[in-house]
């Protein structure tokens, strides 16, 4: 486990909030090897995609002077924002060419919040209600699609490796919808606390199996599991019908402990998590 660095004295005239995620993002990017900006070893950009609705931003991520493995990263509720910035250079210094989407680009530009407090005080959960009725199931797939594709035009990406996709929250439905948009090309699916996995929906996520190719890791959350603890055997019956080959595990965090400015977030568990999500995209993305 990596060590916090010192903070700069002028920082501690920030508010307790920006203090506390600041100092989690030092502590993450140091692990990765590099400060508050991009590693050493790493190059990263923010990008824009053309999509049927219109053009995705997004922040790109990637090892210098090799062709990587790609991985997608749908993030929380919140949005795209700097905490999954450091999410995403962290995984990047593993290997991978990383692309976190901004599921809310037809609304605007990300960040729409600073962080997970911030989205709090702003009434994200009501203000975001009409943002999250545009993510469809086929606007995630089309989305999808059009992600895919400008990633295996981009140099850094190595087009014949299969791609990874992972999702926070809301985001964990939209990785699983991921994979059948696109199951050539996605061989893996990470869910972190992902909300709606199992609904009584026709089209819920775990009745899509059968059209994915991908290997899950799915990540329960403790007080997720205890509201609906029947959930994880459904999936596991789910996979099993469809010859997925997934690992389903309940673990010792609360909603959003795997996010860097969650109220939620625990180290140790998120370390766990992340750990596991490293074996999962090298034993099948390379």
């Amino acid at each position: 486990m990596c060590k916090r660095s010192p903070l700069d004295p002028d920082l501690l005239k920030m508010s307790r909030r920006r203090f506390a995620v600041l100092g989690l993002a030092t502590t993450l990017a140091a692990c990765a090897g590099g400060g508050m900006g991009s590693p050493k070893g790493l190059r990263e950009r923010r990008v824009s995609i053309s999509t049927a609705s219109g053009t995705m931003d997004g922040f790109f991520v990637h090892p210098k002077g090799e062709a990587s493995a790609a991985v997608i990263m749908w993030p929380d509720i919140a949005g795209l924002r700097p905490a999954f910035e450091v999410m995403a250079r962290r995984l990047a210094a593993t290997g991978r060419a990383v692309l976190v989407a901004n599921q809310y680009y037809r609304t605007g530009t990300a960040p729409l919040f600073d962080d997970f407090a911030d989205f709090r005080e702003q009434e994200g959960f009501s203000k975001g209600r009409p943002w999250r009725q545009a993510l469809t199931p086929e606007a995630i797939a089309a989305d999808t699609r059009a992600i895919v594709n400008w990633l295996d035009e981009e140099d850094a990406v190595e087009s014949d490796a299969g791609i990874g996709v992972q999702g926070y929250c809301m985001g964990g439905p939209f990785a699983f919808r991921s994979a059948t948009a696109r199951p050539d090309r996605i061989a893996a699916v990470a869910s972190f606390h992902g909300g709606g996995l199992v609904t009584d929906a026709p089209d819920s996520p775990h009745r899509q199996l059968s059209g994915s190719e991908a290997a899950y890791l799915v990540a329960i959350a403790q007080d997720d599991d205890a509201e609906e603890p029947e959930n994880k055997s459904v999936l596991r019956g789910a996979m099993a019908a469809t010859g997925r080959p997934a690992e389903i595990e309940v673990y010792a965090g609360d909603h959003g402990w795997t996010v860097l400015d969650s109220p939620a977030y625990d180290e140790a568990a998120a370390e766990r998590a992340f750990g596991r999500l490293r074996a999962l995209y090298d034993r099948v993305l390379g």
